[in-house]
């Protein structure tokens, strides 16, 4: 789903976020301190920070401000601190978003995927093209090498969320979170058959693979071809 960065001394709460971050798809780096996180954000380019307000070496709204200085970032604050003032502060500071603890994982994964939502939606409209492989969200249209490509309202939308992250293997358990809308279950044929359909109209198959690539046990990647 995502790439996240964890700022949280807590090494309880840090452990637990992280375990349940990852069953959910994404993948977590995490951070004790802030200036430790900064340095991993320059380095690592995650998607979204979820930033502890709390820290050992530097108060958390310094971090975002330096943070600010340097990345346009989501950021959603973390804090265990009572009153509104330090979540105006926080987003006053260029916070994306805020959770009080303690909060559960479901809460915190909710968050992030409407701040990830919020920050894709002028991108979610533009073309998408990888090698001759042409998405048109906006038309919801699809050309390969010029010739249109008709599909179903589902196949569009798998095609298109694979399409946004070209390279990378997009777990199934993902897929049919953020595709279907349904929980993952091993026995569930829905993506496998979804996929076939989808090779046949790009005219390719699963011995001859171009653009899909299935990743046994793991999921599908989207690549252009060799």
């Amino acid at each position: 789903m995502a790439r996240l960065l964890l700022v949280e001394d807590d090494a309880e709460i840090r452990r637990a976020l992280i375990r349940a971050l990852t069953e959910r798809g994404h993948t977590v780096s995490s951070t004790p301190s802030g200036l430790a996180a900064l340095q991993l954000v320059l380095d690592d380019r995650p998607d979204l920070v979820v930033l502890d307000l709390g820290l050992p070496d530097v108060d958390g709204h310094q971090v975002l401000r330096m943070l600010r200085s340097v990345s346009a970032v989501p950021v959603i604050v973390a804090t265990a601190r009572d009153g509104e003032q330090a979540i105006v502060d926080a987003l006053d500071l260029g916070a994306d978003d805020f959770v009080h603890k303690p909060f559960g994982a479901v809460h915190l994964e909710a968050r992030i995927r409407a701040v990830l939502r919020r920050g894709d939606t002028g991108r979610a409209r533009e073309p998408i093209v990888v090698g001759e492989l042409r998405l048109d969200p906006a038309t919801r249209e699809v050309s390969l090498a010029g010739a249109r490509v008709e599909l179903s309202p589902r196949e569009f939308d798998l095609l298109a969320y694979l399409m946004r992250r070209p390279g990378e293997v997009v777990s199934k358990r993902e897929l049919l979170a953020e595709v279907w809308h349904q929980p993952f279950a091993s026995t569930d044929k829905t993506l496998d058959v979804h996929v076939s359909w989808l090779r046949r109209k790009l005219g390719e198959d699963a011995r001859a693979p171009r653009y899909l690539h299935t990743v046994r046990g793991v999921g599908v990647r989207l690549a252009e071809p060799a």
